[in-house]
Order: structure tokens, then sequence, then C-alpha cells
């Protein structure tokens, strides 16, 4: 149903898996995703974790969730007959007894003939419901069914399994190789009996030599048993990898549908709280667009139970972003929101905001404080340095780095100088930055620059100390605002809020 990437949650991850759990607090949505199911949240995990970079293949994903939005039953449905489809294979595993040529054709007939009945399930749905479908994906998946599961096909499959569950018997054939030692196995179909059913009642039997084993002769039958193994070998093998075959669909089905009905269950979560979700506009890597309104982080939306905050912004050709603003004025939360919507748009996902458009980036980056080493085997500067080189070695253009209170661990000038040369390093090599800091000297100083590139936003706070948790355009202010300050030491007091942010 996809026809790029995949869903399977055994693939490698990217390298920076645990700093992008962590600092975008991806836990909470891929428990939403999940609702319970442990499968739904590996498979969230890994398509958040695995972006697309092909817009083409982004939409072709959202056209896909489009039509499970609004056919939400049936899709859950074809969802519950592939996991009936898989658990029944996983039942009829036969342990040690699975090396014998009988045990395993038994068992292929027992398995392929438990798929046939599902993919009947599935075909049927294709006929009855297919036409609701409008995405692409969904109507290849359809007409795949259609055409290669006819009714034809499906009762002659039936009847080949009829067969080889060698209720009459087995008819082997064999030649004699060297040393009169039988080569050449094969198991043979019986020729269908000639005349009317009268007629072959009182034919006289053809001519042929048999012979009986004796009660007891355990050998005979281990002999006879070891011929008929050599005789159904190659069939039983054939007819293994036809189930194997056959479940290979219904396991990458199944990872893809789990993507989807994740999709469904956070979509279920962020409608009961009111918040909006929209289907993004992907654009080129090439391209330098981001533009968003009513943008949110969902899982703070998911944690607070409620409504929160989204923001507004124009970022179309900007290189940079710097966010500035007194503490608990909203910076990190909208730092979180803007990697989760680049994560969740690339994912083919819908966005936690009215409207979201963006450009596909060849990577997330985050560079976040951390708390000391308790170790102490290195300062918080050399820690904050070293992470900072790994990135860098695994940064490719049109990639985005977000950073969140980085190289604070030194003085106001040195931490704004190495920041500033970073930020600088990045630009030239096409790598959009998102940076919320504290340091003056660093945003006054990118901007004093008036770069044409960089969009400065400044975290909203009212002359009364109140915060409202909205970013605003606005240049860098020289001050650590006292007040605050004051009224949180001596006074016990945080600084007023209005809304979770």
């Amino acid at each position: 149903m996809d026809r790029e990437g995949s869903f399977e949650p055994d693939h490698a991850l990217p390298w920076n898996e645990q700093d992008l759990v962590q600092d975008l607090e991806l836990r909470t949505l891929f428990d939403a995703m999940a609702d319970g199911d442990e499968f739904l949240r590996k498979v969230a995990h890994h398509a958040l974790l695995s972006p697309l970079t092909d817009p083409a293949a982004i939409r072709y994903r959202q056209d896909v969730l489009r039509d499970c939005l609004a056919q939400e039953e049936l899709v859950r449905e074809i969802y519950a007959i592939t996991v009936e489809a898989i658990e029944a294979e996983k039942k009829a595993y036969w342990g040690i007894y699975s090396k014998y040529p009988r045990v395993i054709l038994s068992r292929s007939v027992e398995v392929i003939g438990l798929f046939v009945k599902a993919l009947t399930r599935l075909r049927r749905i294709a006929d009855a419901d297919g036409p609701r479908f409008s995405s692409d994906g969904f109507r290849d998946f359809f007409a795949m069914l259609q055409s290669g599961l006819g009714d034809e096909y499906l009762a002659e499959v039936q009847q080949h399994l009829r067969a080889l569950k060698l209720g009459d018997g087995t008819l082997i054939s064999a030649r004699l190789g060297s040393g009169a030692k039988g080569r050449d196995y094969t198991l043979r179909k019986p020729n269908p009996p000639e005349g009317s059913w009268f007629q072959r009642l009182f034919a006289g039997r053809a001519p042929a030599y048999t012979f009986q084993l004796a009660p007891r002769d355990e050998s005979g039958a281990r002999a006879l048993a070891e011929l008929e193994g050599r005789g159904i070998a190659q069939a039983a093998n054939a007819l293994a990898q036809s189930g194997d075959h056959i479940l290979g669909f219904f396991v990458q089905l199944r990872a893809e549908l789990a993507f989807h009905l994740g999709c469904l269950n956070l979509h279920r979560r962020l409608a009961s709280l009111g918040e909006p979700l929209c289907m993004p506009e992907p654009t080129a890597a090439s391209e330098r667009c981001l533009r968003f309104s009513g943008l949110y982080d969902v899982c703070l939306a998911l944690t607070a139970g409620q409504r929160v905050v989204g923001n507004d912004a124009d970022a179309d050709g900007r290189m940079l972003i710097v966010v500035t603003g007194a503490n608990r004025g909203g910076k990190s939360t909208f730092l979180r929101s803007l990697g989760l919507a680049q994560l969740m748009m690339q994912a083919g996902m819908t966005v936690p905001a009215e409207s979201f458009c963006a450009n596909v980036c060849s990577s997330v980056c985050t560079h976040y404080k951390r708390e000391e080493d308790v170790a102490l085997r290195s300062g918080k500067l050399d820690e904050e340095l070293a992470r900072m080189s790994r990135i860098v070695d695994h940064l490719a253009p049109d990639a985005l780095v977000l950073f969140n209170e980085s190289f604070a661990a030194t003085n106001e000038r040195e931490g704004s100088e190495i920041a500033r040369r970073i930020v600088e390093a990045l630009g030239e090599r096409r790598i959009k930055v998102a940076f919320v800091t504290h340091l003056h000297t660093l945003a006054r100083g990118l901007y004093d620059r008036s770069r044409p590139d960089a969009l400065f936003l400044r975290a909203e706070r009212r002359s009364d100390g109140m915060r409202t948790f909205r970013m605003t355009v606005g240049e860098p202010l020289q001050t650590t605002f006292a007040d605050d300050l004051y009224r949180r030491i001596f006074e016990g007091q945080d600084a007023p809020q209005t809304s979770p942010g």
C-alpha cells in the first residue's frame, strides 16, 4: 500500500534516536498513537523517526490517511482480519515435529487454508466497499485483491489444498539410480476416476503389485515413511515457501495499517480535547518554506488534557529562527512544537496546527541543554561541544537543527561566540537552524547583522508580567525581568501565567 519506506519496527533507526525521543518528548506521542497496543507503539516509533524526504511520497501517504479518516470502521476491520491471519499462523506451529516432510506439508496446507479464508474476506471488502476509497494506495491494494484473487482462482486453490491433504493415499513416482537405489522421487496427482459411480462400482481392479507391513514391523514403517517423505519433500517445501510468502504479505499489511491506526487513535484523542489537526503541505528540500498558524505542542496538549496556546509565524525564505524572551514564556514549548510538526509532516501524518507548510528536511537534530554530569567525567561545556561534534558528523545540507539554551554553561561572551560561529557555519551548508537562547550577546549580535534570512521571535510578556505563551516578531531585549526573579526568590511566587505553554 505504501510505495516508499517501510513501517517494520525492526528496521534501523537514526543515530540520534534517543536525543529526539528525549528532547521532543516523543514517548507521550507514541503512547497516544498506541492506545495500549505495543505493536502500534513500535510502528509509530519507527515511522516518526524514519521521515520521508520526497514530497510526492508524503502526499501519497497523506491521501491514504484521508481515506482512513473517512472510512475508519472499514480500515479497522481490515486490520483485524490481518491480525487474525497472523495469529492463526502462529497457533499452527507444530514444534519439534516440523522438520518432517509430512508434518511440513500438513501444517502448510492448514496455514494456507487459513490465509485463503482471510484473503477471501479482504476480497469481499474490496468488491463491496472499494469504491468508497479514493487514494492510489487503497485503490491499488483493492485492485490487486480483485485481479489476483478471483472466484475461479480461489476455488482452484481450495481444490489443490484438499488434494494435498492426501486423504486417498500418496501417489509417488521414482526412478532407479545407481546401486538400484531410488532417485527423482516425485509426488503425483492421482488420475480422476473414469466412468460413472455405477460403472466404477462393478469395474474390476487394475492389476498391481502390493505388499502389507506386519502390525509390529517398526523398521518397515520407518522405511515406508522415509520413502513417502522423499516423495512429498519437494511439494512440502514449495507449499511452505508459498505460506511464508503470503505471511509476508500479511505482516507488511499489518505494519502499514498499524501506522494509520495510530494516526486515527491520535486524531480521536486530540479531537476530544477540541484541538485542531491539519493536513500539512510539504515542499521540496531546496525551498526554504515554513509558515503556520495555530501550531501547538501536541505532547503538552496530551499531557495537560486540555487545549494549549498555538502560534503563528511566516518564516518563508528564512534559514535562522532566533527565539528570546523571559523564562517560562513558552519558548521551549514552541521549539518542541516545531520539531514535532516537522517529523509528523514527514511521516505523512496530520500536524497539530490550523495550517502548516514546510520544506522537507534531510534530517532533524536537537541540541538541548543537559543536566550536570554526575560522574564528573567532563564539564557541561565539554559535553555540549562533544554532542555538537557528533551532530556535525551526521549533518547533510537541508537538515534542521533545534538548539535549546545551548552553550550557556560558560560565560555570556564565550558562549555567544561559540554559538555564533556554529550558527554561521551551519548556514553556509544550507542547514536551517531554530535557536532558543538567553544569551543576549548572541541574539543581539545576530540581529544587528540585519540578515534577510533570519527571523527573530520573542516570548510575549505583558507589562504586568503576565505570559501569553505566544511568540511574536521582535528584537531581542536586554533585560532579565528582575521583578520576576524577585517574586520567585524573595516572595516564593511564580510569574503570572494565563494557560499552559
